[in-house]
């Protein structure tokens, strides 16, 4: 799809920070709920534009950049999931936004998470995209990788860039991809309960070759409501589903960022409540 011109742009003090924000479409004058979109770890604004471009067809779209990532500049401030989720809800807040459905993918998925469990209010609807609530959601093998990042790994790659633009310093840079490690690989640790509690009607989706283990997506699944026994036995759903799973075939981590042509029509299903058809077989 082809990339679209923000309608508005630009920085808002943000906890902080001074976080910068795109966003497509009217936020007032729309009938649809707007989407926040939040994208992983490292990526900015810019890595969302065919998400964007597929879901600003049929609804308002707001995204940001995480601290330190893309335009937003970091600072001494710690790193948590947790603060990511009020930074979130804070942007939101200033936007006069009261409620928004929330797309967030990796990392940004888990700040989805706590933006869905610290501020239940403002979530509508939740969509995690290749994420986990807590660390053993991963392969050992994904942590093993996270914890020899360093950034010598990003020199002349777009996340240095970004970052030098604003912030010309390499030990700055050091100091953020050294925080951006721990985060990444100590993950965040959201219990059973907290997932249980989450009021958003919620959609599951990773990759079939992805760094997070298909059972753990099929617990987060479980956990937000999935399965329905009475559409087992009679092999048709009466009711929207109360969370939904997706598994791509053949499909990797960094893969599935690349599938919104595929996914942009089953989140909006998800989004729209859609009702489930069922083929008239005999």
């Amino acid at each position: 799809m082809t990339a679209m011109t923000p309608s508005r742009s630009g920085h808002l003090p943000i906890n902080g920070l001074n976080v910068y924000h795109e966003i497509y479409g009217d936020l007032g004058s729309s009938n649809t709920t707007p989407l926040l979109l939040i994208p992983g770890a490292f990526m900015a604004t810019d890595s969302m534009s065919s998400w964007v471009s597929g879901f600003a067809q049929t609804r308002p779209v707001i995204v940001f950049d995480q601290q330190g990532h893309g335009r937003t500049p970091d600072t001494s401030r710690a790193m948590s999931y947790e603060q990511f989720g009020d930074d979130a809800a804070t942007l939101l807040s200033a936007l006069n936004v009261e409620h928004a459905d929330v797309m967030g993918y990796s990392q940004g998925g888990g700040v989805a998470l706590q933006l869905a469990i610290r501020h239940p209010a403002l979530v509508n609807k939740l969509v995690s995209l290749s994420a986990t609530f807590r660390q053993d959601g991963w392969y050992p093998s994904v942590i093993e990788a996270l914890g020899g990042l360093s950034s010598a790994a990003f020199a002349g790659t777009t996340v240095e860039r970004a970052f030098m633009d604003h912030t010309p310093d390499a030990e700055a840079f050091d100091a953020y991809v050294a925080k951006m490690t721990v985060l990444n690989r100590d993950d965040q640790n959201i219990t059973d309960a907290q997932m249980r509690s989450i009021s958003a009607p919620t959609m599951v989706i990773i990759g079939d070759a992805d760094g997070v283990r298909p059972e753990h997506a099929v617990a987060m699944f479980t956990l937000r409501g999935g399965g329905d026994e009475q559409a087992a036995m009679t092999g048709t759903l009466q009711a929207v589903p109360a969370a939904r799973l997706v598994i791509l075939p053949a499909t990797s981590h960094i893969g599935i960022s690349g599938e919104s042509a595929v996914l942009v029509p089953m989140v909006n299903a998800f989004l729209d409540d859609v009702p489930p058809v069922t083929p008239d077989l005999f």
